[in-house]
């Protein structure tokens, strides 16, 4: 079907009927257009950044089915949910639907009046279902996570590379490709694997000044993660861990603490994690305690705070997980505690897994250069959106993001460390440079292990010149000194500290070291973009929308987000509507929506005012000090 070139008005009757929105996000207009000009298209656009409209509108516009294939059962579900509360005609199919299901699904797809599929690629390249999309017409598939069929991106899915057969298999058919976290290199693989033809290539801004990154020393992580959840009561929050055993163990902590929160990792039963996640969909338990296994699946967009209680080994995995939070463009919080030892267990990680999988050497070396970057990011002094933008080769106009914990002012100040520094790099000089970090903290630290005494090192001048500091804090300050580029550090299984020109200044005294102390950080403060989202919001008016979009989801059986997104009850809570026309002005409240809700919502509006008829809508946002429970 040609379709001539559509423009960004003609678009949005379609966009304001379907999904209340007044308007598009950057370069959403560029690949809904291509998608009904029949162009293959490669998109890049980070988490929250409207993906799923990008494909979800053109089948609309042309009047015809579409297939969109994604890897986990539990997004199409959302997904779903969401597409039919706003009366958008989709289905999806995938292998734990029953038999009724899925049969009332075909039928559904056989009237021809389903406008989008939503499929794993397991079950797309089934020959029978193959011929069914076929016999329908379709002539566009959407791959959405398409990093997935990437060996170089960081959730790589074998069967995703069966997916170029589609350009066989429908000839004149359009791929588009869609994922939020893609390096060139991963870019040019997904063009590559699926051949597209010509590609419109969209690569969005990287940078999401919604969210606030912080990266916090880890002293407790029960106790730290505590305080996180406290700073968000009664919102979603996701807590990342390294193994299993660690979710498990915050997991019961925290429910000791009142919280409801429940463990989630690919060593539990199918369907406890299919309960947990639903669970945590439908906002019935407040945080999931997960490894990475969980997070690629979840469609909530309300999850204020997403923390990671140890650095993961990529910054492509921190992206995507901390893609989580935030995604209807409200405020959000990430965490990050660190500690020197995570890249110990990561490297330990590699090497073993090298080992077991027999890796060519160039995959063993790119996950270390992955790792390296990531621990670059958590060093200090330098902003955290400027970092996170330059790694994917991007950069931000300015270097103080306002949104970030080292542009807030929030970390300890430097402080001068160019005589522990000198301690530090005498001692790499004295062992030989012949041994890795851990071998020269303990000559430092004046520990009489096995392998310094056979080295004779308990002899030597630098021996325990550092026994008053904790093992933490030297290794983290041999750290820095690698970070700031002091000090060298060899790749390969077992790594070297060396000296380098640099190095030698410092020994000489001709360079001065700056620190980062082993302090406590200073008080946490709110960004502009959390002030501004309040602004003129009647947060007692907002609970009470926002316990009775609860009631309406229960009664339902669909995740509250899905009734209305935070961003909607904000705007009710600011503007107080009072007719159904007025409903339709506020973002997110489209025809299906007015119909199903207006007047409900209405109604408890005009309650709220009734009890209270004199009190204008606030304007302002409530103090600094109070207790943030009722974000």
């Amino acid at each position: 079907m040609q379709v001539e070139a559509a423009t960004d008005l003609e678009f949005l009757p379609i966009v304001k009927r379907y999904w209340g929105f007044d308007s598009l996000r950057p370069l959403q207009e560029e690949a809904i257009r291509a998608d009904v000009e029949g162009r293959d298209s490669l998109v890049v656009l980070p988490t929250g950044g409207g993906k799923s409209l990008c494909y979800q509108v053109p089948p609309l516009v042309r009047d015809e089915p579409a297939v969109v294939v994604s890897p986990l059962i539990s997004l199409m579900k959302d997904q779903l949910d969401g597409l039919l509360a706003c009366g958008y005609p989709a289905v999806t199919i995938h292998s734990g639907m029953g038999d009724v299901a899925k049969r009332r699904a075909l039928d559904f797809l056989r009237t021809g009046a389903c406008r989008l599929v939503l499929v794993s690629p397991e079950r797309l390249l089934q020959g029978t279902f193959l011929e069914l999309i076929d016999r329908l017409g379709v002539r566009s598939f959407s791959i959405d996570e398409a990093h997935c069929i990437s060996h170089w991106g960081h959730d790589f899915r074998p069967e995703y590379r069966r997916l170029a057969r589609l350009r066989q298999r429908f000839a004149g058919c359009a791929l588009h490709a869609y994922t939020a976290t893609a390096t060139p290199r991963v870019r040019e693989d997904i063009r590559r694997q699926l051949e597209l033809e010509d590609p419109l290539e969209l690569i969005g801004r990287f940078d999401r000044p919604n969210l606030l990154y912080r990266v916090v020393p880890r002293e407790s992580a029960k106790r730290q993660l505590l305080e996180v959840v406290d700073r968000h009561r009664d919102e979603a929050v996701i807590a990342y861990a390294m193994t299993r055993a660690e979710t498990e163990r915050l997991a019961s902590f925290l429910q000791m603490q009142g919280v409801r929160a429940e463990a989630y990792h690919a060593g539990l039963p199918k369907e406890e994690r299919q309960h947990t996640q639903e669970r945590f969909s439908r906002a019935e338990i407040q945080v999931v305690v997960a490894t990475v296994a969980f997070g690629m699946g979840i469609d909530r967009s309300d999850v204020r705070c997403v923390m990671h209680t140890a650095m993961p080994k990529s910054i492509e995995h921190y992206q995507q997980e901390t893609g989580r939070a935030g995604r209807d463009g409200l405020e959000a919080e990430c965490v990050l505690l660190f500690s020197p030892a995570d890249i110990l267990r990561w490297e330990g990680l590699i090497e073993k897994s090298a080992r077991e999988a027999e890796a060519p050497e160039p995959v063993i070396e790119a996950s270390r250069h992955l790792l390296a970057e990531m621990r670059r990011y958590c060093s200090p002094g330098r902003c955290r959106h400027a970092r996170l933008s330059e790694y994917f080769g991007q950069s931000l106009e300015s270097d103080d993001c306002g949104a970030c914990d080292v542009c807030l002012g929030e970390c300890p100040d430097l402080v001068d460390g160019t005589e522990t520094a000198q301690k530090i790099l005498s001692c790499v000089a004295r062992v030989g440079q012949r041994f890795g970090i851990g071998h020269v903290v303990g000559v430092l630290r004046g520990l009489e292990n096995q392998q310094i005494l056979a080295q004779r090192h308990e002899q030597l001048s630098t021996f325990g010149l550092l026994k008053d500091h904790p093992q933490k804090e030297v290794t983290n300050q041999v750290y820095q000194l690698v970070d700031q580029g002091l000090l060298s550090r060899t790749e390969g299984d077992y790594p070297v500290l060396k000296l380098n020109p640099l190095s030698v200044e410092v020994l000489r005294g001709q360079r001065a070291v700056q620190l980062m102390p082993a302090v406590t950080r200073k008080k946490v403060k709110k960004t502009a973009v959390e002030a501004q989202s309040w602004e003129g919001v009647d947060r007692d008016l907002f609970e009470r929308l926002r316990k009775l979009r609860t009631e309406l989801a229960a009664e339902r059986g669909v995740p509250p987000y899905v009734v209305f997104g935070d961003r909607t009850l904000r705007e009710l809570a600011r503007l107080r509507p009072s007719g159904r026309m007025e409903l339709l002005e506020v973002h997110g409240i489209g025809e299906k929506k007015l119909a199903d809700y207006g007047d409900v919502f209405l109604e408890e509006l005009a309650k709220y005012a009734a009890a209270d008829p004199v009190t204008p809508p606030p304007s302002g946002t409530p103090d600094a000090d109070a207790p943030p429970a009722s974000r």
